[in-house]
C-alpha cells in the first residue's frame, strides 16, 4: 500500500468518524438547539454528492467513507428536523 493511499484511508477513517459522538449525543439527549439545520442540510447534499463521484470514478475509499458518513449525517439531520 502506498503513502498517499494510507493517508487518504487515515483521512477518510477520522473524518467519518467525527460523527459519531455527535450523532451519539443527539441520539441520547435529543438536543438539537446547537445544530444548524442549514449547514447540516447542505452538508448532506455535499456528502451525498461526494457519494456519487466516488461510485462514478470507482474509488472505494472515497465511496464507503462518504456512504458511512451520509448515513451519520442523515441522522443528525433527521433528528433535528424531528426536534427542532
Amino acid at each position: 500500500m502506498n503513502i498517499p493511499r494510507i493517508i487518504g484511508l487515515t483521512a477518510a477513517t477520522l473524518t467519518t468518524l467525527a460523527f459519531i459522538p455527535q450523532v451519539w449525543r443527539t441520539l441520547k439527549t435529543h438536543d438539537t438547539r446547537g445544530i444548524s439545520l442549514g449547514m447540516y442540510a447542505i452538508y448532506t447534499v455535499g456528502i451525498a454528492l461526494w457519494l456519487v463521484y466516488g461510485l462514478l470514478i470507482h474509488d472505494l475509499v472515497v465511496t464507503l467513507a462518504n456512504a458511512v458518513t451520509l448515513f451519520l449525517a442523515a441522522i443528525i439531520l433527521t433528528l433535528k428536523l424531528r426536534y427542532g
